[in-house]
């Protein structure tokens, strides 16, 4: 072979003669291959060394026939490396032996005298199992770490206010249970951080978090989305595809914006729910799910029961605890707290450290109305820190000027320009809704996602 095929392999067996041949055989194919006839010194040698694949006998001097050493030292061997992949040698062997093998861990059980050419197809396919075993680890590690930094951007989650007190005592009693819960509150007031911290505090925490947008996903790609497809199923469809339940399964699924739905794909979620199977576009083999539903929506959902916009036993199977969030004009006391995270974390950011806020600056915004909630102050504090020059933040950096009114309030402009206008006339529209994005888009003549467009133009 021109390059080898392994990196390091240990084979442990008390025959010396068995060590030399194995040696003269897998060197050829091996870039390493240590031998070790005391089983004893195993420990020591995989404190300091890592092998791709380890060959164990399993009957020493102390127990010629039974087994039992090799069942104990594969066991102390997963222990120390639960990556590990062994395979088990021994020349008294038979189905039961080899099936309470691969029970107590073992990869692979091979029989003495072994086939060479076999031992090396073993050997192969253990080997491929260990590189599979340390992406895993490597993508776990990855995704913990990933979670963490997901999670450092969602600093919202602060306050002392006894509102938001009340939301903190529900995540914590409610966290730790597989019960589904369904977040209400107005865009911008945090329910994908909820979402997560309710995730972060259950027994799903190491497993997938998977958030689906409903509000963007079509009428036409929702089975798809949610339920995978098989390669074929339509015309787009070039490979068999997973949906999100399926890759959620084990972990934690966040249907956000819950209210979009219309009757015929709520119905379509709740059986998925009711019978806890999905089935792919394009068969009929039902697939099981295990997931802690989360849900959210900024939209009346009670009132959408009652003019029959939304199914009443969905909102029973989606509902068991609900949790509201509180808008921020709500929490008014939360905001020197939330401010000076956000300072913080923008500070950092933008390699502007040392930047302060001037009291008049802060009762500025404390007097305001935030009808984009702590989106909205998020943005502020990031526009207001990007174009500081002087480190220190006053009233005129954050243009929420009295001209742009409470709600309740007429509409007055002191300038004309038609991107300023549109910029009150929504926020004013959203006021009047209460953050209903629907019924501010209708009053509006606009879609949602039309208005959505202009949220994120404007920074609201």
């Amino acid at each position: 072979m021109e390059s080898k095929s392994f990196n390091k392999i240990l084979f442990v067996d008390d025959d010396r003669d068995v060590l030399l041949a194995a040696q003269l055989f897998l060197k050829q194919y091996a870039e390493r291959v240590d031998t070790e006839a005391d089983p004893n010194r195993i420990p020591s040698l995989l404190q300091n060394d890592t092998y791709d694949v380890i060959l164990l006998d399993m009957n020493f001097e102390q127990d010629a026939t039974s087994g039992k050493e090799g069942f104990h030292w594969l066991s102390r061997i997963l222990e120390i490396d639960s990556s590990a992949v062994v395979i088990l040698i021994t020349a008294y062997g038979g189905v039961e032996t080899a099936v309470q093998a691969i029970k107590e861990g073992a990869t692979d059980f091979v029989l003495k005298p072994w086939q060479n050419e076999k031992l090396l197809a073993t050997l192969s396919s253990a080997s491929r199992l260990r590189r599979s075993r340390l992406e895993v680890d490597q993508l776990r590690a990855e995704q913990e770490q990933l979670r963490a930094d997901l999670d450092g951007q969602f600093p919202d989650m602060v306050g002392t206010s006894r509102a938001m007190c009340e939301v903190f005592d529900t995540i914590q009693k409610v966290g730790a249970t597989d019960a589904n819960v369904l977040i209400l509150g107005e865009n911008g007031t945090g329910k994908d951080a909820v979402a997560r911290a309710l995730h972060r505090r259950s027994r799903r925490a190491s497993e997938a978090f998977i958030r689906v947008d409903l509000g963007a996903v079509s009428e036409s790609l929702f089975e798809s989305e949610l339920f995978g497809h098989k390669k074929g199923a339509f015309t787009d469809a070039r490979e068999d595809r997973a949906g999100r339940f399926e890759i959620a399964s084990g972990g934690t699924l966040f249907l956000d914006e819950i209210g979009n739905l219309s009757l015929p794909l709520q119905a379509k979620l709740l059986t998925a729910l009711e019978n806890r199977t999905v089935i792919r576009l394009g068969t009929n083999r039902p697939i099981d799910i295990d997931v802690r539903l989360i849900c959210a929506t900024n939209m009346p959902i009670h009132d959408m029961v009652v003019s029959n916009d939304f199914r009443q036993d969905l909102l029973y199977r989606i509902n068991t605890v609900e949790l509201h969030l509180p808008p921020l004009r709500d929490r008014l006391d939360d905001i020197p707290l939330l401010v000076e995270v956000f300072l913080d974390t923008y500070s950092q950011k933008y390699n502007k450290p040392g930047i302060a806020i001037q009291s008049a600056a802060l009762d500025h915004l404390v007097n305001y109305t935030w009808p984009g909630n702590i989106r909205e102050l998020q943005h502020a504090i990031e526009r207001a820190v990007i174009m500081n020059e002087n480190g220190i933040l006053q009233p005129l950096d954050f243009p929420l000027s009295v001209s742009e009114p409470a709600a309740g309030d007429d509409i007055h402009f002191d300038d004309y320009n038609l991107e300023y206008v549109e910029k009150i006339v929504i926020r004013k529209a959203i006021e009047k809704h209460r953050g209903n994005i629907s019924h501010a888009a209708r009053e509006l003549g606009l879609t949602r996602s039309a208005l959505y467009r202009r949220l994120e133009k404007h920074g609201l």
